[in-house]
């Protein structure tokens, strides 16, 4: 689940998350477009073009719209990489980052899911945007992918 990522002064988010239930139902919640709206209805994300509802699949895109810092924002992010049930990546196309790799891995473990996220990303207006990074950024997009993480956790486990 590891990327070594080359410039080390680049962010990367690293998370786990053990889910009791199966790694096809952790793998489909975690691309579907509904539960990702649930998991940021704090930000008022909604899904406005590409895929807008249920799952999203390999080299299709969505555009997503949300309130961050105040400000209304428009980030298009396309599934890049996909093997069903054990990984997907989303890239963005366009929006606010300078760039961004999101890669999702699932792994059967002792008759749980391990979901992992590797959230690879590059701020924008250069070192401006590497002060926000330390100051705020990281923690919130932490929180974001965090809290997306408990609700796929919750919705899986209450499935099974």
């Amino acid at each position: 689940m590891r990327r070594i990522c080359k410039n080390k002064r680049l962010p990367i988010i690293t998370l786990e998350t053990r889910i009791a239930a199966p790694v096809e139902r952790c793998f489909d919640l975690a691309r579907d477009i509904d539960l990702h709206m649930q998991s940021t209805a704090h930000t008022g994300e909604v899904a406005v073009g590409g895929v807008t509802t249920g799952l999203i699949g390999p080299g299709e895109q969505v555009t997503w719209e949300a309130r961050h810092f105040g400000v209304r924002q428009r980030l298009t992010s396309r599934i890049t990489a996909y093997r069903r049930p054990f990984h997907f990546r989303d890239s963005q196309v366009h929006g606010a980052f300078r760039r961004f790799d999101h890669d999702h891995f699932f792994e059967e473990r002792d008759g749980a899911t391990l979901m992992g996220d590797v959230f690879d990303y590059e701020a924008p207006l250069g070192f401006l945007g590497r002060i926000a990074d330390r100051v705020f950024l990281k923690r919130y997009m932490t929180a974001l992918l965090e809290r997306r993480n408990r609700l796929i956790k919750e919705v899986a486990e209450r499935a099974g």
